[in-house]
């Protein structure tokens, strides 16, 4: 009630000018108008004041389906018990919204306290995550400063149709003035670091508590898309069929369908954990393998494919000993003949354990551990993965003490899809990182790749800073080039994927959904950017 705007300005609808002199230069005056900066791609500011922003359609709502993408609210706005909060909040939504940049900056110390009081609250915002926001109460006068990624909203309004149709409804043809030198005048010392914090792991929140929330979303999308698949096969064919393997993945996929199987109502004894040792299967994955699935109740079977694979080996003409591709994608296609023969037996679906950065970058055979009848980790990361786990151990799983001593030895086990003979020592001998490189910055180069499709250069760039001296550039620009060519050469196996849940806003590689890309397509573009990185 202490808002009195009209007590000292009429709306804008009232201008009678579209121009005033300020300072002896006629300059532009109104709520129409637009400020592009042609050194700036991009950049587009518009500007409104105070209560525009709290009202159902603020001017910046226009200027953004107009073109403006970075949108100013200056504020006479006096401080009140709990008004920070909701402020906040308003200046995230309305970035959210408006796929924009979002600057507030409230009044504060100096203004007269004859009445109000006054916090000097200043907030920036982008696409709904808050970047930076001053000291309040400072004596003295605060400001902040980040930096925004234009490129990104650009591509959030490209791929959101809705956004399109809205800007076609309701934008209009704003004034645009334009300023600015096209030869960007600045120290370049400025650009040499970002002034913002870019998660080395954007698909896992840093902060514990958002962390747990991601978690308990992610594992509650999986475990009710699972009961709803199942719910639609006949009431005698309720059962699901895994392949365990003592690893992470198909432990995830294991705790998914027995808490799928609780919220049914459906024993657990209907899921059939299945541990099929082979050539490169350790003792350590096997126990863990055998322990999680007795420890949650679940039905045991163990077959060993050694035997069958060496009939396939003779069959071919090709000499075990010899342990190259044929030699792995055998003991891959026997496992999973051996799931989906099971799986018919039993009347039930067989559930496949492989992630989305296994998809991504074709860490699969295909016709083998890349197909199932139902994909429930195929929205999943792996730098995910393990937090997933532990978060099903302390929450889901927690009055269960055998079944979070084995997930603990799980998390502690080494990737890897054990298809070669062990070491001398019994050890695993192929290490899925050594060969690939490190899963980290492959969901990092994923996540910006296919969230926002940005070049190699921006990616290897922001990863250099995410991961801030934990990898130099040359170790970037190696895997960036690896995850590149892994990715196009690999765009066949993703063509015929089976049913997945999609978990993310940036985390599905389905051709029935996110991701419609020709298997023939060329890297030869995105190569060239690439060796263009410095080493």
């Amino acid at each position: 009630r202490e808002f009195y705007e009209l007590r000292w300005f009429h709306p804008a609808t009232d201008a009678r000018a579209t121009e005033i002199t300020l300072l002896g230069h006629r300059v532009p005056f109104g709520t129409d108008v637009l400020v592009r900066a042609t050194h700036l791609p991009g950049f587009v500011l518009h500007t409104d004041i105070c209560e525009d922003l709290w009202t159902p359609v603020p001017p910046s709502a226009i200027a953004a389906l107009s073109g403006a993408t970075v949108l100013g609210n200056l504020s006479a706005s006096n401080v009140t018990i709990g008004k920070w909060e909701y402020r906040q909040e308003l200046v995230r939504s309305a970035a959210a919204k408006n796929l924009a940049v979002q600057l507030y900056s409230a009044a504060g110390f100096g203004e007269s306290t004859a009445d109000l009081a006054w916090d000097g609250h200043g907030l920036i915002a982008e696409r709904g995550e808050l970047l930076a926001t001053t000291e309040r109460f400072s004596l003295q006068g605060t400001a902040v400063t980040a930096d925004v990624d234009l490129r990104a909203l650009l591509e959030d309004r490209l791929r959101q149709g809705s956004w399109g149709q809205n800007a076609a409804t309701h934008g209009r043809t704003l004034r645009v003035v334009t300023l600015g030198d096209p030869e960007d005048g600045r120290d370049p010392a400025l650009f040499r670091r970002f002034c913002r914090r870019v998660e080395p792991f954007p698909f896992v929140p840093a902060d514990p508590t958002e962390r747990d929330l991601r978690c308990r979303e992610t594992f509650l999308i999986k475990a009710t898309s699972l009961a709803r698949r199942l719910l639609a096969l006949p009431a005698d064919q309720r059962r699901v069929v895994i392949g365990i393997s003592g690893g992470q993945d198909s432990a995830e996929a294991l705790l998914v369908a027995e808490h799928a199987m609780d919220l049914l109502g459906l024993p657990r004894g209907n899921v059939i954990g299945v541990t099929m040792p082979g050539f490169g299967t350790s003792r350590r994955t096997y126990e863990n393998a055998c322990a999680l699935v007795r420890a949650l109740g679940a039905t045991f079977r163990e077959v060993d494919i050694t035997r069958i694979a060496d009939q396939v080996f003779a069959a071919i003409g090709h000499d075990p000993r010899t342990e190259d591709v044929t030699f792995e994608n055998v003991q891959a296609w026997t496992r999973k003949f051996l799931l989906f023969a099971l799986a018919s037996r039993e009347r039930g679906i067989d559930l496949g354990t492989g992630d989305l950065s296994e998809l991504a970058l074709g860490w699969a055979t295909y016709g083998g551990d890349h197909m199932s009848h139902y994909g429930i980790n195929a929205g999943v990361p792996k730098t995910l993965v393990s937090y997933l786990i532990r978060w099903a151990a302390d929450v889901i799983f927690k009055d269960e003490s055998e079944v979070a001593a084995v997930l603990r030895k799980i998390l502690d086990t080494p990737i890897s899809p054990e298809l070669l003979r062990l070491g001398a020592a019994g050890e695993i001998a192929q290490k899925s990182e050594e060969v690939i490189g490190p899963y980290e910055l492959h969901d990092f180069f994923l996540y910006y790749f296919l969230r926002f499709g940005f070049g190699p250069r921006r990616i290897a760039r922001m990863a250099l800073h995410a991961f801030d001296g934990r990898y130099g550039a040359g170790e970037i620009r190696r895997w960036l080039l690896v995850f590149l060519r892994r990715f196009f050469a690999n765009q066949f196996k993703r063509d015929c994927v089976p049913d997945a849940p999609k978990v993310g806003s940036g985390g599905s590689l389905s051709p029935r959904g996110d991701w419609r890309m020709p298997s023939d397509a060329s890297v030869a573009a995105w190569i060239a950017e690439a060796e263009t990185i410095p080493e």
